[in-house]
C-alpha cells in the first residue's frame, strides 16, 4: 500500500487532485472552530454533553462537531442531504422530475440546480429553527448559550449558517470536480474520523488506569476487524445477472450481440435506513428533554435508551422496513427492464418487458432481506458493547452503526476512484494483493 501511495504522489494530475481534497478538508476544519456571534459557547457545550444520544447528538455527529459548538459550519451538510433525498422521492411521484431524470446530462444539471435551491431554503429554515432553539437553552446553573436573544440574533444567526452550509455544499462540489472522491460523502466522512482520535485516546487512558483490562481490548480489536470485515463484505456483495444484447445489422458492420450483467447490490439502500431509523428513534428521548419531570419522561427515557433491548429491538425493524423502502426509491425494475428493451437487450429465458421487471425486483427483494437483517444488527452494535461492557458509546459507535458504513464504504469509493487513476496509465493500481471490486485488470 505505501507503494501504491508513492505511485499515486508520482502522476501529476492525481498528486494535484489529492492535495486539492486535503487543501479542503483544512478548510472545513477551520470553519468547524469559526463560532457563530452571540453564543456562549461554554454554557452551549455544558448542555450538548448531556444530548449525546439525542437527535441532537446525531446531527453533531454530521456536522463533525460544529452543531454542539455552534459554528458557521453547525447545520453541516446535512440540508444538502435533506434536498437530495426530497428531489430524489419526488422523481417517483412528480412527472416534472420524471421527465428531468431521463433527459440526461442536461436533465442532472437542472436536478442539481433545484437541490441547491432548496440547500438553501431548508438551511435557512433550519437555521431560524436553531437560533430559536439556541435561545431556549439554559444550563442548569441558570446560564443563558445566549445572553442578548432578539430579532438581531436570529437574523444574524440565519445568514451565518445558511452561507457556511453553503459553503460546504461549494466546497463537496469542488471536491467532485476537481479532486478525489464524492465531494459529500467525504465532508461527513472526515467529520466522523474527526471524533476517532478523541474515542481513541480515551480508550488509551482508560486501560492505563486499570479500567480495562488488556484482554477486554485485544477482544476489542478482534471485534472491530470482524465487524469492518462483514461491512466490507455487505458494502461490495451484488447478485449479477447475465443481459445479451441482440445483434445489430447496419451497412455491412454487426453491431451488439455482446453479454453483460447487472449488478444488483445486496446493500442497495446504503447507510440511509440506518440514518433515517436512528432519526425516529432519537425522537423519544429529544421530546424528553422538554417534558417536565414525571413518570411518563422517566419511561420514555428507559424505553429508548440506546441499551435497552426495546429501542434495540424497534431500531431493527425500522431499518428493515426502511432498507426496502429506500432500496424500492433508489432501484426501479420497471425504468430498468425498458431501458433493456429499447436498446435490444434481454435476460437469456426471461420475456422481455413486465417479466423482466417481475423477475429483477424477485430477485432484488431475495437479496434485500439479508442484506437488510445483517445491517439491523451492524447497528445494534455499539448498543450492545456499551451494555454488556462499560466502553463509552463515543468508541464504541466506531464498532458499527451509521459511523462504521460510512467510513468503509467512502473509503472503498475512494480507494477505487484513486485505483481507476492508477489502471489508466498503466500502473498495478492501489494494492498489489487483493482487488476492489469493480477494478479491472489490465
Amino acid at each position: 500500500m505505501l507503494k501504491g501511495f508513492q505511485t499515486a504522489f508520482r502522476i501529476p494530475d492525481l498528486r494535484k487532485r489529492i492535495l486539492f481534497t486535503l487543501g479542503i478538508f483544512i478548510v472545513y476544519r477551520i470553519g468547524g472552530h469559526v463560532p457563530s456571534p452571540g453564543v456562549n459557547a461554554e454554557a452551549l457545550g455544558e448542555f450538548f454533553r448531556m444530548q449525546q444520544n439525542t437527535l441532537f447528538g446525531l446531527y453533531d455527529m454530521f456536522a463533525g462537531g460544529a452543531f454542539g459548538k455552534a459554528t458557521v459550519f453547525a447545520l453541516g451538510i446535512m440540508p444538502y442531504i435533506s434536498a437530495s433525498i426530497i428531489i430524489q422521492l419526488m422523481g417517483t411521484v412528480v412527472p416534472f422530475f420524471q421527465k428531468l431524470q431521463k433527459s440526461g446530462e442536461e436533465g442532472r444539471k437542472k436536478i442539481t440546480q433545484y437541490t441547491r435551491y432548496g440547500t438553501v431554503g431548508i438551511s435557512v429554515l433550519q437555521a431560524l429553527g436553531v437560533s430559536i432553539f439556541l435561545e431556549s437553552i439554559v444550563t442548569p446553573t441558570g446560564v443563558a448559550a445566549v445572553p442578548h436573544p432578539g430579532m438581531a440574533f436570529r437574523l444574524m444567526t440565519m445568514l451565518t449558517l445558511a452561507t457556511g452550509t453553503t459553503l460546504i455544499m461549494w466546497l463537496g462540489e469542488q471536491i467532485s470536480e476537481r479532486g478525489i472522491g464524492n465531494g459529500i460523502s467525504l465532508i461527513i466522512f472526515i467529520g466522523i474520523i474527526d471524533r476517532l482520535p478523541f474515542a481513541v485516546m480515551d480508550e488509551i487512558r482508560q486501560f492505563m488506569g486499570g479500567n480495562r483490562t488488556l484482554l477486554m481490548e485485544v477482544f476489542m480489536l478482534a471485534l472491530f476487524l470482524g465487524v469492518t470485515a462483514a461491512v466490507i463484505l455487505l458494502t461490495q456483495g451484488t447478485r449479477k445477472i447475465a443481459v445479451q444484447y441482440a445483434k445489430k445489422v447496419v451497412g455491412r458492420k454487426v453491431y451488439g450481440g455482446q453479454r453483460t450483467h447487472i449488478p444488483l447490490r445486496v446493500n442497495t439502500a446504503g447507510v440511509m435506513p440506518i440514518i433515517f431509523a436512528q432519526s425516529i428513534m432519537f425522537f423519544p428521548s429529544t421530546l424528553a428533554t422538554f417534558l417536565p419531570e414525571s413518570g411518563f419522561k422517566d419511561w420514555l427515557n428507559n424505553a429508548f435508551n440506546f441499551e435497552s433491548f426495546t429501542y434495540m429491538g424497534f431500531y431493527a425493524i425500522l431499518i428493515i422496513f426502511f432498507t426496502y423502502f429506500y432500496t424500492a426509491v433508489a432501484f426501479n425494475p420497471v425504468d430498468v427492464a425498458d431501458n433493456m428493451k429499447k436498446y435490444g437487450g434481454f435476460i437469456p429465458g426471461i420475456r422481455p418487458g413486465k417479466a423482466t421487471s417481475d423477475f429483477m425486483d424477485n430477485i432484488l427483494t431475495k437479496i434485500t432481506l439479508p442484506g437488510s437483517i445483517f445491517l439491523g444488527v451492524i447497528a445494534i452494535i455499539p448498543s450492545l458493547i456499551t451494555r454488556y461492557s462499560n466502553v463509552n458509546y463515543n468508541y464504541a459507535s466506531f464498532f458499527g452503526g451509521t459511523t462504521l458504513l460510512i467510513i468503509v464504504g467512502v473509503g472503498l469509493d475512494t480507494l477505487q476512484q484513486i485505483e481507476s487513476h492508477l489502471l489508466m496509465r498503466h500502473y498495478d493500481g492501489f494494492m498489489k494483493s487483493g482487488h476492489i471490486r469493480g477494478r479491472r485488470r489490465m
